[in-house]
């Protein structure tokens, strides 16, 4: 455990290096090594250790998560590092084989972004990009296009906050996304929207066009998300945790007026920092939020055995 949290506590002073919004705590090995039990903790959590003699050179270490993932395994941005990225073909082929054994065909690796060698290892274990964490700097918001408002939204809205609810979610079942759960149930959106409207934790805001509501964003703090922990985690960071745009209103700038109402937010907030994460394949999320100057900082890769 006090080797793998050492290597974990490199991992990420090289990647603080990359990308300084990311927390200072996990440099520290002390830190690394409560992750790193909490994980070992965890049910069903296995992997493998890599030494060079007595000295940990790598690790690896996932559990399974609910099953609407596939019957799966998770390696979350604390259950991996590795002083040299081959090392890791290693570890996975031995972890992997118990994974296996226990019908396990669903792999998760969250990585941090910077390292693209480490990234490329993954690759070559038939792994694909599924989805991006990225960070950037609130600031101010710029001016929005003519024809636009940015407004918060009223409580008689709640039926068209309950449509744009249910956008995202119709996009991710599209092609190239192909990664959307269940679909939506409108009365269940609505309802969702009566108990949460008031709530304190989400700062909602809405852009109309021509009298009507085209798009929504929610920003909260991080501690709201649960994707986001240890070294994925930056400091006193705010979330842009939704945002959608009717497919009608696409092209008009409601999107960019969406993102940089919620910095805006963050930054009257007093958040260092402003984090989202997207599905790769949604072609709208990841070139909007790169646009807006988000940076990436840890990749999720994701591998169906036997497929």
């Amino acid at each position: 455990m006090d080797g793998a949290a050492e290597v974990l506590a490199a991992r990420h002073r090289r990647h603080r290096a990359a990308e300084p919004l990311l927390s200072p705590a996990y440099e520290d090995a002390a830190a690394c090594r409560e992750l790193i039990a909490t994980a070992y903790a965890a049910d069903d959590a296995s992997g493998a250790v890599a030494l060079d003699g007595s000295r940990v050179v790598g690790y690896l270490l996932g559990a399974p998560k609910n099953d609407s993932w596939g019957v799966n395994t998770w390696v979350e941005s604390a259950g991996h590092a590795v002083e040299v990225p081959e090392v890791a073909r290693t570890l996975y082929a031995v972890a992997a084989t118990r994974w296996l054994e226990e019908g396990r065909t669903a792999h998760y690796v969250l990585l941090p972004s910077h390292d693209a060698e480490l990234v490329h290892t993954w690759f070559r274990l038939a792994f694909g990009w599924q989805h991006t964490h990225a960070v950037r700097e609130p600031a101010e918001a710029g001016p929005v296009r003519e024809g636009l408002t940015v407004r918060q939204p009223r409580r008689d809205e709640i039926p068209v906050l309950a449509r744009l609810d249910m956008v995202l979610t119709d996009h991710q079942h599209l092609s190239p996304c192909f990664s959307g759960g269940p679909l939506d149930v409108y009365e269940e959106r609505v309802a969702d929207w009566e108990e949460d409207f008031d709530n304190p934790k989400y700062w909602n805001v809405v852009v109309e066009h021509d009298g009507s509501l085209v798009g929504s964003a929610v920003g909260c703090s991080l501690d709201v998300s649960s994707s986001h922990a240890g070294p994925a985690a930056p400091e006193h960071a705010g979330f842009l945790g939704f945002a959608a745009v009717f497919p009608g209103a696409r092209g008009l700038g409601v999107g960019r007026a969406l993102g940089e109402a919620v910095s805006a937010w963050a930054l009257a907030e007093g958040y260092s920092s402003l984090v989202t994460d997207w599905r790769e394949t949604n072609l709208l999320s990841s070139r909007a939020w790169r646009g807006l100057g988000y940076r990436d900082t840890f990749t999720r890769l994701h591998r169906l055995v036997g497929h």
